[in-house]
């Protein structure tokens, strides 16, 4: 974890010049982030890694000679560090984008659009960079070798869950920040595909967010869409938020429907786990609720999964060692919210056995 006396030294990997002159000068009011060095391709990249020993890379995915994903990778294999992906929001960049988080970036964002949004996109890029820099680039111990970007589309022939109610109140709730949209496959790859609805929030910027959802349900056993407003939250089906939007539930007098809006960010997010949270909260579902914080960065999620703890949630925080970064299951820990922490692997298979069983059937 970098200290405020220490700077984090920051290396931009793009091929255009005004691409990193653009995230270079947005950089410039945050004194605790120094670029050390640029470079036009992985070429270059691979002697300013050993020349100036960064903490974080920036990395741009398209770039000639050898493209983005390919230098990924052999960071990863050879030296393990924080990459954040730039990616351009094309539906194909955000393919790649996502690829490159299974393939071990800790964070993805759109490329800065130049002047007019400079300061929201330094504010943003920081918040990421800081992020990335007390990041744990590779799981540890065990849980190691089961982790894979599995790429095999699975049947929809939902796994049984022995879910024998059928209670419309009931809600499987979960959010996750830097990490998670590794983390949220993982979890929901070993739930069934019959259990009551779910609700994802994943911090990711707009125009990623269908990309990811789309990816969820290839690999996982339950339909998995991106939220529309007005969708009905059903048995069988996980509603990820869109980037950009927060995500709400109310209870429409048989079931749950999602709201979506552009409200103020919280935790300079949007979408945001309290907001989820509080309005599960606020719908009564609170009885009714499994709720899970993943790895993140900051504090989102942890007030709302207390709220949801008093109101008789089942509450689960993931444990330090297979967080990318222990920060938002650290704030739900801290104050109590979590009745149990629970390794990544865990997760999955314990929602299931808490919202199929007859205790919380209610």
């Amino acid at each position: 974890m970098n200290t405020p006396s220490k700077k984090i030294r920051l290396l931009i990997v793009d091929d255009s010049a005004l691409a990193r002159r653009v995230i270079s000068s947005s950089l410039e009011p945050f004194p605790d982030i120094e670029v050390v060095g640029t470079a036009m391709n992985p070429y270059v990249a691979r002697d300013r890694i050993l020349e100036l020993k960064p903490d974080v890379i920036t990395l741009d995915l398209e770039m000639p000679r050898m493209d983005g994903m390919t230098f990924l990778r052999i960071i990863m294999k050879h030296r393990p560090m924080p990459v954040i992906i730039m990616s351009s929001l094309t539906k194909a960049g955000s393919a790649k984008a996502l690829e490159a988080l299974q393939s071990g970036a800790v964070d993805v964002m759109d490329k800065p659009a130049g002047s007019a949004s400079a300061h929201a996109d330094g504010i943003r890029l920081a918040e990421k960079i800081r992020a990335a820099a007390s990041a744990k680039v590779s799981y540890t111990g065990d849980d190691a070798e089961h982790i894979s970007p599995d790429r095999e589309t699975v049947v929809k022939n939902p796994v049984s869950s022995k879910l024998t109610h059928h209670n419309g109140r009931e809600l499987i709730l979960l959010g996750a920040s830097t990490g998670g949209t590794v983390a949220l496959t993982e979890v929901l790859k070993r739930m069934s595909g019959d259990l009551p609805g779910i609700c994802v929030v994943q911090h990711i910027p707009a125009h990623f967010s269908a990309a990811f959802a789309e990816r969820l349900n290839q690999v996982c056993p339950m339909e998995v869409r991106e939220a529309q407003n007005g969708d009905v939250i059903k048995r069988g089906l996980a509603l990820v938020a869109p980037g950009g939007y927060h995500m709400l539930v109310r209870w429409a007098g048989m079931h749950y429907v999602v709201e979506l809006n552009q409200g103020p960010q919280l935790h300079f997010q949007r979408p945001a786990v309290d907001i989820l949270f509080d309005s599960a909260v606020r719908a009564g579902a609170g009885p009714y609720v499994t709720a899970a914080v993943l790895t993140g960065m900051g504090s989102d999620g942890a007030a709302g999964l207390l709220r949801l703890k008093e109101k008789g949630a089942a509450t689960i925080a993931q444990n330090e060692q297979t967080c990318v970064v222990f920060g938002m299951p650290r704030e739900a820990i801290k104050i109590g919210a979590a009745q149990m922490v629970l390794p990544l692997l865990e997760i999955g298979p314990r929602l299931v056995e808490l919202a199929t069983s007859p205790v919380h059937a209610h």
